[in-house]
């Protein structure tokens, strides 16, 4: 892999992880319901596969930033994984959202120059 596509692909992986991020500001959630939440809130625009969303949630529990416990879900006889902001998590969110908005900012000035 080159290192431009590395990039990409750490622009990629850091991008999902503020948005997985962002929906546990709202609770704990189970990973479908994650990726249900990122959907309907872009307008079915962004559509998170199975098979990026848990190595996302997983790389996120290993920095810290999200933790897990099982829990029956809702109306059913079973228990599902559930994922909870940390405290690190929502300070780590912060960060990446000013990022974010400075990254948002830039491009804007680029695309729709003065």
């Amino acid at each position: 892999m080159s290192k431009q596509d590395n990039e990409r692909l750490e622009l990629l992986q850091g991008t999902l992880d503020m948005l997985v991020l962002r929906t546990l500001l709202f609770g704990p959630c189970h990973g479908h319901a994650i990726a249900k939440h990122i959907q309907r809130t872009s307008d079915e625009a962004l559509l998170v596969e199975h098979g990026s969303l848990y190595p996302a949630l997983h790389r996120l529990e290993r920095q810290g930033w999200v933790t897990t416990k099982w829990d029956k879900a809702p109306g059913r006889n079973r228990e599902v994984k559930y994922y909870l902001l940390t405290p690190a998590g929502k300070k780590h969110l912060a960060g990446q959202e000013s990022r974010w908005e400075q990254l948002v900012a830039a491009i804007g000035k680029v695309m729709r120059p003065a």
